[in-house]
């Protein structure tokens, strides 16, 4: 098991002197614990944090996280289309409308004429025959002209065909890294959002967080500089970019945002992340000056002053089940490399377990078809989807369960770390179930604090789910280890973070790597 000893935490900080921050983060900073607790974490401890991050509609949304700022900003979309969709599919479809709307306008215009001829054949009493064989006619081909379009267009999003594998082949050979601007344009939407956000607050220190963001927080430091302002960036590398399951369906995405990554990468100041074999492998990929700081995706963090005191909600009430009967919980993001389905698959072999699955959007399309397959079992009424507690009531909350449960799926990037999860299960104080993923499997067969199982192996699941309800307090036991849960503390990773910041404003570092040349220009 990795260990990070705990900074001091009676020693005094310097704190922020009131320099300004920026914190960068594509989503709606509900349900990111780590960047809300960064957030506040870093305003507490002096320094003028603003995180801006991505608002879910057209609408700007703005609160405090303790003495932190929060704004949400509407999502520019004009470039998340890419250049062949607006083509004629010569080509493949022929008969395709060209895109641009005139498709549904002209299968209404057929339908209104049918519509008229049936009017004027009743107020009329003529039968009109010719021109309404027409109208239908003109109805069935205005249809087979936009199902063409559609179909046309589907083809497009897929971009998997030899002819795109071709073209991104060939666009990757000539510009490298910066190959992201043909195959992914949609990269600079968040500049168009973020960027003249980044400049009107003026900053000493960007904190990027991921990899989209990377590039946003280099550019605004190029034009910084540029105006003669000194501005510091810190990247926050959430995961493995390279082992992670791409987030969409076509062959472009992966490549396109590591290219991006790369080519940005090295323009940080300091680097963060989230385990000692990540940092490793961030430091070799990017050839970093020096070994990323691990910041641990702990539990912890207060509620903030303004909450309503409302009390952590019962998990087992929830569920509608009493004491004596077995829960297991899943908390995180619902997705088929999470292994979620592995859970479902088990339970007509454990007749009195009940599941619960906390995740953000627990009426999700994904819930939905776990939830389907829950039925075809027969195993319905023992699976509950609820919805995501605050962070500060998480730990409480799963404390309800049985077993803390961890079906994850064999990705490089699931190798690497002990996830969220993980360490808030642990506080929680519940046995875990853990796929057999490098990090949290060795974690767990050294501490005693649950069972491994192969992943996607169902059988093997109930096992290990078997074991643990045989004998639950041999492992709660294992967090009496003394110093066990130390550093499994935001607390204690938030010293780390102040640490990187004054690092950088307070001590000054080396000169960084010459700016990017071209920060604004899209290729």
């Amino acid at each position: 098991m990795q260990s990070h000893p705990a900074p001091d935490e009676t020693a005094p900080s310097e704190g922020g002197e009131g320099r300004r921050v920026v914190m960068l983060v594509d989503n709606g900073v509900h349900g990111d614990s780590r960047v809300q607790k960064a957030a506040r974490s870093m305003a507490d401890a002096g320094w003028e944090v603003t995180l801006l991050g991505q608002s879910p509609d057209s609408r700007s949304r703005e609160w405090r996280l303790g003495a932190a700022a929060v704004r949400l900003l509407p999502m520019s979309k004009q470039l998340n289309a890419r250049r062949n969709q607006f083509r004629r599919p010569w080509l493949r479809r022929p008969l395709a409308y060209r895109p641009g709307g005139i498709a549904d306008y002209r299968v209404a215009q057929a339908k209104a004429w049918r519509a008229d001829l049936l009017a004027r054949r009743i107020a009329e009493g003529r039968g009109l025959r010719l021109r309404r064989v027409a109208a239908q006619v003109m109805v069935r081909w205005t249809r087979l002209r936009r199902d063409q379009l559609e179909r046309a267009r589907a083809a497009r999003k897929g971009l998997d065909g030899p002819v795109d594998r071709l073209w991104a082949w060939g666009v990757r050979r000539c510009m490298g890294d910066r190959a992201w601007r043909r195959l992914e344009p949609y990269l600079w939407d968040y500049e168009l959002t973020f960027g003249p956000a980044v400049d009107a607050l003026r900053p000493d220190l960007i904190h990027a967080n991921d990899f989209r963001m990377i590039g946003v927080g280099a550019r605004a430091v190029a034009r910084a500089e540029g105006r003669g302002r000194s501005v510091k960036l810190v990247w926050d590398a959430h995961e493995y970019l390279p082992g992670i399951k791409p987030r969409a369906s076509h062959t472009r995405w992966l490549p396109a945002h590591v290219g991006h990554e790369r080519e940005y990468a090295r323009y940080a100041d300091a680097v963060v992340t989230v385990s000692d074999s990540l940092a490793e492998l961030l430091r070799r990929e990017h050839k970093l000056p020096e070994t990323p700081a691990v910041v641990l995706n702990a539990p912890g963090g207060e509620a903030p002053e303004d909450h309503d005191g409302e009390p952590v909600p019962d998990l087992r009430a929830l569920c509608g089940v009493g004491a004596d009967t077995p829960l297991l919980v899943y908390s995180g993001a619902p997705a088929e490399q999470r292994g979620l389905r592995t859970v479902i698959e088990a339970l007509p072999e454990l007749p009195d377990a009940h599941a619960a699955f906390v995740v953000l959007a627990p009426r999700g399309a994904y819930m939905k078809g776990l939830l389907a397959r829950a039925a075809e079992l027969g195993v319905a009424d023992r699976v509950h989807a609820l919805p995501y507690v605050p962070h500060w009531q998480v730990v409480d909350f799963l404390s309800g369960a049985d077993v803390g449960l961890i079906p994850i799926h064999h990705w490089p990037n699931h190798e690497l770390a002990l996830i969220t999860k993980f360490m808030e299960y642990a506080h929680a104080r519940l046995p875990l179930v853990v796929s057999d993923v490098r990090t949290m499997a060795d974690t767990v067969r050294e501490t005693g604090q649950g069972e491994v199982f192969r992943a996607e192996d169902t059988g093997d699941f109930v096992r290990a789910v078997r074991a643990t309800l045989a004998d639950p307090g041999r492992y709660r036991a294992a967090y009496d280890t003394p110093g066990l849960l130390d550093t499994w503390t935001w607390q204690a990773q938030a010293q780390v973070l102040d640490t990187v910041y004054r690092r950088l404003l307070c001590a000054g570092v080396p000169e960084r790597t010459a700016a990017p040349t071209s920060p604004i220009g899209v290729n």
